[in-house]
């Protein structure tokens, strides 16, 4: 057998997980024929078929699966060599594409974030903003926060829990004196509200008491919006009652603008987690941002 090519196993690995020559060379920014040359080379040394390719057609093999198992955790541990001694030097960089919610970045992230590329400058970050599960491989996403009050669909994506967050219902200060008290959960419907969504008009908060009461009220909002600014800014405003993540309203709370509404109540718990594609290796920077993210984003969101 002849000397390894730990490239001709690299450039295999993206043509498998770019499911074809053309868009892998875009990737590895190669030509197309250059690409294919390095394929041919590592099934001759092999002398077994990867890839079955035609025209219009890209299968790989039985053969050639079990070998991208094992060329993708070679890639991995390469990677992962690469970045402890990134880490070690103190001279992290690259980019690193975070995606997350809306909210999330709004009222979660943004000083973490800026802290990070502070300590870190030579590190990069490209932040997608979005309400919508994507395709983290498709879009090239490295690490992504979800929030999620049931459990995430099982994948070959990698999932870790970041924090538990609870939602509270909130007004402006002054609102009940304006508008009436609410003592109980029953006196939410004379009440106009403001809901996340936009799509259905109607809804419902899904209320639970910390003895362990559970009640449901149904709701039709003055103001539906995917953003979590807009809908605090209204109910600022004294136009309704919100539902909001208890942190995103803190520094309201803090100052006075905003009060909780039964605050023996809580109008459901989310999760926040962590997911990020399981089969592709990881930078140092990649990691470095998982950490800090781990690490740090509990004691943001918490209370």
């Amino acid at each position: 057998m002849t000397a390894i090519d730990l490239n001709d196993y690299f450039y295999f690995v993206h043509v498998v997980e770019k499911r074809g020559f053309s868009a892998a060379a875009q990737a590895l920014g190669m030509p197309k024929s250059r690409l294919s040359r390095h394929i041919a080379a590592l099934e001759a040394r092999l002398d077994t078929r990867l890839i079955q390719r035609t025209t219009r057609q890209f299968n790989v093999t039985d053969t050639g699966e079990v070998f991208y198992q094992h060329a993708r955790a070679l890639i991995d541990e390469m990677e992962s060599a690469e970045a402890a001694v990134a880490r070690k030097k103190n001279t992290l960089s690259g980019n690193v594409v975070l995606s997350c919610s809306v909210g999330v970045a709004q009222f979660a992230v943004k000083d973490l974030l800026a802290r990070f590329l502070t300590e870190n400058p030579r590190v990069t970050v490209a932040q997608q903003v979005t309400n919508q599960n994507i395709d983290l491989v498709g879009a090239g996403v490295d690490l992504s926060i979800r929030g999620h009050t049931g459990p995430l669909p099982d994948s070959s994506l990698v999932q870790r829990k970041l924090a538990t967050v609870e939602w509270h219902l909130f007004c402006a200060a002054g609102y009940q004196d304006q508008h009436g008290a609410i003592d109980n959960p029953a006196d939410l419907a004379s009440h106009p509200t403001l809901a996340l969504g936009w799509q259905s008009p109607t809804g419902q908060w899904s209320l639970q008491s910390y003895g362990g009461e559970e009640t449901g009220v149904a709701i039709t909002p003055r103001l539906k919006s995917e953003d979590m600014a807009t809908l605090k800014a209204a109910a600022l405003q004294g136009l309704g009652l919100v539902a909001l993540p208890a942190y995103t309203c803190r520094q309201e709370l803090d100052d006075g603008r905003l009060v909780r509404v039964l605050p023996d109540w809580h109008a459901g718990v989310a999760q926040l987690s962590l997911v990020q594609p399981s089969r592709r290796g990881t930078s140092a920077a990649v990691e470095a941002l998982r950490d800090c993210l781990v690490t740090d984003l509990a004691g943001v969101v918490s209370g």
